[in-house]
């Protein structure tokens, strides 16, 4: 990995503060000295993930990642170590030093970077192509029939591929980029026939897809004229995984958060058409159904999820199961309903901008009532079979509704609509409950096994450890903050830690400070490069009571790590002492006897920590 100087390092998280910058991913609540959240990283409901403005770090109690601002960015983003502090610089204002590229920097770091600078190429050349040339006036006069207009394809950077074999190919080729690389990187193709490569789109309205950091990193193109597929997306690279990304969520990011609220729609259009009606809070997904890791994404930035989806049954099999994955995300869902067979892009143009963003989204629906309109589809509410169908699927869907008022409300509902007993629904909507709690339970004990980072958002119950561990981790903890501590634990533990981990943590430490650096969390996270220390590490300087450790209680900790060796050899001899005596061996266990009352001896005059 090419050098890059620590004191540019200690710049750049000097100048970005970690909380201004995870509150672009994660919405953050201050309780205490710290801020939480729900973690970024996986699958939770209960917020663990804390921020600390103090130190500088964060930290995921549910799966343990941690570290400082570059390792934040680097995980959320997938960037590797230069790209994420490159982009920091930029935030932070501060010239790159463009590090010397030596022989161990990696062909797949050099790869990432061409496709990198070739998508920011591409895109430019599209939008070139759409608004500069004769090529685009085909494409131009199509966006604005639709009404978009030529400030808004600025804004979204829309461009136009050309219905030529080899543009971009030959774009790309004189500007010396590898073919082969373009077309791991989805841009071009090789044509067997034609013995040469050739551009993967052609003659389409092209609509770029960017990172979080707003970064082109992938093309969703839509078909002039007749032809398939309708829309065309870029396969996936090291770049671009369709299932972590969401369309214009680095533009909307903003508005979603100050209106905790998203707007998810299906289509590139449709969202191009909501923003230039005034909903800036709107995002969609990349050509396949939404996914739970988009799910947690929006999570992560707002409390509810409005679903606008096409008006047509297609559109509406959609919602439903958009609908479940973000139930299942924790967000509040309600559902906007559309006209049957029009699309949010046809309602904004045909009805205007206000009426969309009033009656449309402002009209939206609790999922649970868009629910209980899905389960009536195609059923014949007057057969008496298919009516307690649709009834004991609607007690089905209400046992995941948490508000006992909401759930009462479509209770009354259905009593009402089909003349039955109040009592007797709300009995058989506990039966129900009940057997879906019982087989959540068993589903639950059966993946119990899996400890790895959490996936499942399944219930973290915080570790209790034995007297001696918790008396290494609070004096790790201080160790962190104070140089001196270091020193004095330097002195009378050195290496004698007794988890293997703490050891090497303490290792670092020594050599930390060593090296003349000032007590500084963040900085040290940058010097550990092995995953499960930096965790440790991040969860520690996290840790609570570590900074009020007054002179009595250090040394207490470190008597307790000290004589932890000692206790465990008189748990040894005792067990070994009742092995004697079962055998009848009394001489033996006497001799044993007085090993154990020395041992205890030495523990109590603390000869230890001498």
């Amino acid at each position: 990995m090419p050098r890059i100087p620590e004191s540019f390092l200690d710049e750049i998280r000097s100048r970005v503060d970690i909380v201004d910058l995870v509150s672009e991913y994660v919405h953050l609540k201050r309780s205490g000295r710290n801020y939480f959240g729900l973690c970024p990283f996986h699958a939770e409901k209960t917020p663990s993930f804390s921020v600390s403005p103090e130190k500088q770090i964060f930290h995921c109690f549910g799966c343990g990642v941690g570290g400082n601002v570059i390792t934040f960015l680097m995980e959320i983003e997938n960037l590797d170590f230069v790209e994420a502090v490159r982009v920091l610089a930029r935030r932070a204002g501060l010239p790159f030093p463009e590090p010397e590229r030596k022989e161990e920097e990696t062909r797949a770091d050099r790869e990432r970077a061409a496709m990198r600078e070739a998508y920011h190429l591409v895109a430019r050349f599209y939008q070139y192509l759409l608004t500069h040339t004769e090529y685009g006036e085909r494409a131009r006069a199509y966006l604005r029939q639709r009404g978009v207009a030529d400030d808004t394809m600025a804004a979204f950077q829309l461009g136009y591929a050309p219905d030529a074999p080899d543009a971009v190919a030959k774009f790309l080729a004189r500007r010396k980029f590898s073919l082969p690389l373009m077309e791991k990187a989805g841009l071009v193709a090789y044509s067997a026939s034609r013995g040469t490569y050739v551009d993967r789109f052609r003659r389409r309205v092209m609509f770029p897809i960017c990172d979080g950091q707003g970064q082109v990193v992938a093309f969703g193109g839509r078909i002039l004229g007749p032809g398939e597929p309708k829309y065309l997306n870029s396969p996936e690279t090291p770049l671009f995984q369709k299932s972590a990304l969401l369309f214009n969520l680095h533009r909307a990011r903003k508005a979603i958060r100050q209106r905790q609220q998203a707007v998810l729609m299906e289509g590139y259009l449709d969202v191009v058409a909501a923003h230039q009606a005034g909903v800036e809070n709107a995002v969609a997904t990349l050509g396949t159904a939404l996914s739970p890791e988009q799910a947690r994404i929006l999570r992560r930035n707002a409390e509810q999820v409005v679903i606008c989806y096409d008006g047509d049954e297609a559109g509406m099999e959609a919602a439903r199961k958009a609908g479940l994955v973000l139930r299942e995300a924790g967000c509040l869902v309600k559902v906007a309903l559309l006209p049957d067979g029009m699309d949010p892009d046809d309602v904004i143009r045909e009805r205007g901008a206000a009426h969309f963003r009033d009656h449309v989204l402002g009209g939206a629906v609790s999922f649970m009532a868009f629910t209980l309109r899905y389960l009536r589809k195609g059923r014949d509410l007057r057969d008496e079979v298919e009516r307690m169908r649709y009834i004991r699927d609607c007690l089905a869907e209400l046992a995941h509704v948490p508000s006992a008022v909401e759930r009462d409300h479509y209770l009354r509902q259905l009593a009402e609509e089909f003349h039955l007993s109040l009592e007797a629904l709300k009995r058989e909507q506990w039966n129900v409950y009940k057997r879906l709690k019982a087989k959540a339970e068993r589903v639950n004990l059966a993946s119990e096994g899996n400890t790895s980072r959490n996936p499942g958002g399944t219930l973290v119950v915080k570790p209790t450890y034995p007297a001696f561990q918790n008396a290494e981790r609070l004096l790790l903890a201080r160790m962190m903050r104070d140089a001196a501590v270091a020193r004095l634990v330097q002195e009378k533990i050195g290496d004698a830690f007794n988890v293997d981990e703490h050891a090497a943590l303490a290792a670092y430490l020594y050599a930390y400070y060593a090296s003349g650096n000032e007590p500084d969390p963040g900085r040290f996270l940058q010097t550990l490069r092995d995953e499960a220390l930096v965790e440790l590490a991040s969860e520690l300087a996290m840790l609570e009571g570590a900074e009020v450790l007054d002179e009595r209680q250090l040394h207490e900790c470190i008597r307790r790590v000290l004589d932890y060796p000692l206790e465990r050899e008189i748990a040894r001899l005792k067990e070994a002492q009742r092995e004697a005596e079962r055998a009848g061996d009394f001489a033996r266990a006497a001799a044993i006897g007085t090993e154990i009352i020395a041992l205890k001896r030495r523990v109590k005059s603390g000869e230890a920590l001498a």
